[in-house]
């Protein structure tokens, strides 16, 4: 009979850990494709290559600045 109780209580717990867990990271506000958005500047850019997607010309022209 314990061990029954014991594995109700364990399952109980993990299937509200998991409801409450969605409903929080339902209301965080991060947008699909927030991860994949490029970034200005990282490690790794080329200045040679054209500039990723959504970088406006004047940042562009800051950031060669900052290599002369």
């Amino acid at each position: 009979m314990k061990r029954q109780l014991w594995v109700l209580i364990v399952t109980a717990s993990c299937v509200l850990a998991a409801l409450v867990g969605f409903s929080i990271s339902s209301t965080t506000g991060v947008e699909p494709g927030y991860f994949e958005a490029p970034d200005a500047g990282g490690y790794g850019a080329s200045t040679e290559a054209p500039a990723a997607e959504g970088i406006s010309s004047e940042v562009q022209d800051y950031y060669k600045s900052l290599n002369e």
